[in-house]
């Protein structure tokens, strides 16, 4: 299966039916069909075999055509998460090398102070408002009416995610067609869609979420999207449409249940949320459960899978609220032809019961990270992922996550390399050593904590210090906690306890 067949193929049984709702406008699935053809025709004028296409932009209309339509140019699509900091975006440019540049205005104009290490760019295509030395998306869709002549290969690479990496540098992972496709196979077997569904879709497109769209596409269902979350902005999409599924971080979950304005909002439509990114209190679900009245899914993956691997369905969710509570804490329960494994750090399984490292093998791995051989030989090996991930599997199959082992929080259901914020902390002056850690925060899950050890003899002022790092990192990387202390702990190898910091600093 191409990515673009999923809307060839609905376009051809649904041609009328609605594919994309955004902000008052309808999109058919015989639209969408055209504009994904003609946009793969013209970046096909545009670009080489294999040329990367990278996309900055919030969520809208055409950044969905560019999930099809890139692909289908055999280029490959570059998800620019458009909450990183300029310079972080540029970084990521520069490594991935795309020859197009799709953008909205205001984030294209912010990347202007970078141009120069930006080289690698011939041609910016602006979804609004043009300049001069651009070329408007619309007229990329309008320049060509003939059929494209490149056909990609299911191997081929689709979507280029970057991730944060644990050594301080996000990595790319290479997503194919068939890796898609493999996740959108487990994901409709253990998250069916029902035939008269409405699916919302609140999250950034920039993620690997995005899958999701792509599999209420391949039945011919509509998608609604919401340009950017806002609690009471759900609220008000899922009543005005009727909506019957929609996906949520567990922080989104919160701050929905959190905000009085949604009781104004007929909610009575929604009979499913799919949560995941990371671990939801039981308080929480409980509270869901109860206000909503409806289903509930889990999903455990990672750009790396691209998507969801492991899914704790409606049916275990039943059995958790009805007095199962051991099952609230499961990620979900691994079902063929997804391969789980908890193994030793030489890659030997542990006993049953205990806790290891969580290796996958599945047709939905990523081929590789991007121009990268030691991190992808060092993730995949003989042919199972290493997740990063501490967890453990029980005498039912269900997969327990214990703890992390790569270096990364999630806030708000983003990954934050410690290791990359640590490295802009320590060129704050009066700074000698600084770790950083996760620190459980009822709204976002995790918030990141700079525990600092200031220079001998020079006073760190920590909110000097979060103006600095937001001066260089996304909002949500900069640290919302700083401690000061004189010495960080280690082990006898030299090695910081972020256990121990983490455990000081939650108290």
């Amino acid at each position: 299966m191409l990515l673009e067949d999923i809307v060839s193929e609905a376009a051809s049984s649904s041609p009328r039916a609605a594919a994309l709702l955004f902000e008052g406008s309808v999109r058919s699935f015989g639209a969408l069909a055209t504009r994904v053809r003609k946009l793969a025709a013209g970046l096909e004028v545009l670009t080489r075999p294999g040329d990367r296409v990278a996309v900055l932009a919030e969520n809208c209309p055409a950044y969905v055509e560019c999930l099809y339509g890139v692909p289908a140019a055999g280029t490959v699509l570059v998800l620019l998460n458009y909450r990183l900091h300029p310079e972080e975006l540029a970084a990521q440019l520069a490594r991935a090398e795309p020859s197009v540049l799709i953008g909205e205005r205001l984030l294209l104009d912010s990347l202007a102070p970078y141009r120069s290490r930006l080289a690698c760019v011939e041609t910016t295509i602006a979804i609004d408002n043009a300049a001069p030395d651009e070329l408007s998306y619309e007229s990329v869709i309008d320049a060509t009416e003939r059929a494209g002549t490149r056909t990609p290969g299911p191997d081929d690479v689709a979507w280029l995610i970057f991730t944060s990496g644990t050594t301080g540098a996000p990595k790319g992972a290479m997503l194919t067609h068939r890796s898609l496709g493999a996740a959108l196979v487990v994901t409709d077997r253990c998250r069916p869609v029902r035939g008269d569904d409405v699916y919302l879709f609140p999250f950034p497109l920039c993620h690997v979420s995005a899958y999701n769209v792509l599999l209420f596409h391949q039945h011919a269902r509509p998608v609604v999207l919401a340009r950017r979350f806002t609690p009471e902005g759900v609220a008000a999409l899922v009543a005005e449409y009727r909506v019957t599924a929609v996906s949520l971080a567990p922080t989104m979950l919160s701050m929905l249940l959190d905000d009085p304005a949604i009781d104004r909002y007929d909610l009575s439509s929604l009979r499913s949320i799919g949560y995941g990114a990371s671990s939801i209190p039981e308080s929480v679900l409980r509270r869901a459960a109860a206000r909503f009245g409806c289903e509930f899914s889990q999903g455990y993956g990672m750009t790396e899978l691209s998507g969801n691997a492991v899914f704790l369905d409606a049916d275990a969710h039943r059995r958790a609220l009805g007095g199962a509570d051991g099952l609230l804490r499961a990620a979900g329960r691994v079902q063929s032809p997804v391969e789980v494994r908890i193994v030793d750090d030489d890659l030997h399984d542990v006993a049953a019961g205990e806790p290891g490292e969580i290796v996958v093998r599945a047709e939905q791995m990523m081929a590789r990270y991007w121009r990268d051989p030691a991190a992808t030989s060092a993730t995949i090996a003989g042919g199972w992922l290493r997740t990063g991930d501490v967890g453990r599997l029980d005498h039912e199959g269900f997969l327990f996550v214990v703890d992390r082992k790569k270096d990364i929080i999630v806030t708000g259901g983003e990954n934050v390399s410690s290791r990359e914020v640590e490295d802009v902390v320590r060129r704050f002056t009066g700074v000698r050593d600084v770790a950083v850690v996760g620190i459980p925060d009822d709204r976002w899950g995790e918030r990141v904590c700079a525990v600092v050890v200031p220079e001998d003899g020079m006073a760190v002022e920590p909110e000097e210090l979060v103006r600095f790092a937001g001066a260089h990192l996304a909002g949500f990387k900069k640290p919302r906690q700083v401690e000061l202390v004189d010495a960080l702990p280690v082990n006898a190898a030299g090695k910081v306890l972020k256990a121990q910091l983490r455990d000081t600093f939650s108290s």
